[in-house]
């Protein structure tokens, strides 16, 4: 537990480092929205989790987002739960999946609306970095604003490998969504 609140806190420090001088609104989320799908012939596996964390600098236009994996519940069965957690995502060794980098559009956040937006950065999960650009709606509100995301994570960018004994019931490419609401916080 400690090594993700020091891996959180560096991660943020890092993207949204500021001086003592200077003041910025940075968007926040500690309740965001995630669900996995797993499609294969032989079974349906599903898992969600309302503890996303995040922020979003809508000066520097730079996010971070982190996952503790073990937060995800849903599956068909407990077996199949400890499995995902012990054999595939081995949750012990690698605790979160993180996404930080940089909105590549302007962005004008004092502008409500809808809009579409792709971000570039490091997808980290099971320990494995890959640079992905996500396409994600930013739905821009007054006082917060809304994203949401559909992508897909193929196993093996991840070194995540499935046993031929269970191949036919593990899809080997991943349907995550994305469901956040993220409302200013002032840093001084």
């Amino acid at each position: 537990m400690n090594k993700v609140i020091i891996l959180l806190v560096f991660l943020f420090s890092l993207v949204f480092g500021h001086s003592q001088e200077s003041k910025s609104n940075i968007y926040r989320t500690e309740t965001g929205h995630v669900t996995f799908v797993s499609d294969a012939p032989l079974e349906l596996i599903a898992a969600e989790s309302y503890e996303l964390k995040g922020a979003v600098d809508p000066d520097k236009l730079t996010f971070a987002f982190q996952l503790n994996v073990k937060t995800l519940k849903g599956f068909n069965t407990p077996l199949q739960q400890e499995h995902f957690y012990e054999n595939y995502i081995e949750s012990e060794k690698f605790p979160v999946a993180t996404f930080s980098g940089k909105i590549i559009e302007k962005v004008d956040f004092k502008v409500t609306g809808s809009i579409p937006i792709r971000a570039k950065g490091i997808l980290k999960i099971h320990g494995v970095e890959q640079e992905r650009i996500i396409n994600c709606n930013l739905n821009i509100k007054p006082d917060s604003f809304h994203v949401t995301s559909e992508f897909i994570v193929p196993l093996a960018d991840h070194n995540i490998t499935i046993p031929k004994l269970v191949y036919q019931k593990i899809a080997e490419e991943i349907k995550v969504t994305i469901d956040a609401e993220l409302a200013p916080q002032e840093l001084k």
